[in-house]
């Protein structure tokens, strides 16, 4: 008398797949970038560029804030200009009277 066993092993997950229950986290944005674009009238205290870094440097009537945010020192006019190859500033020029 000979037996001959044939196994047929299925191997079933223990856990359900669970990449959907994983996933499904997004921060929101953080409304990066240029507030105001070159040419426009700004008021004095106007944020014109909110930046992780200085992807843009301040020029003529701004400052940097503590976080690199550049604002406007005095109402004027926004001018975008290149310094250099590489860096970039911005500035704010009184509105001529």
């Amino acid at each position: 008398m000979k037996f001959r066993f044939e196994l047929n092993i299925q191997l079933f997950a223990s856990h359900k797949g669970v990449g959907s229950t994983k996933n499904g986290r997004d921060s929101a944005g953080r409304r990066l970038g240029s507030k105001l674009g070159d040419g426009q009238v700004c008021k004095a205290g106007a944020i014109i560029y909110r930046q992780r870094g200085t992807r843009v440097h301040p020029g003529i009537n701004t400052k940097k804030g503590s976080d690199d945010t550049i604002f406007a020192t005095k109402a004027g006019y926004v001018k975008f200009e290149r310094v250099g190859k590489d860096k970039k500033r911005v500035s704010v020029y009184e509105l001529k009277k």
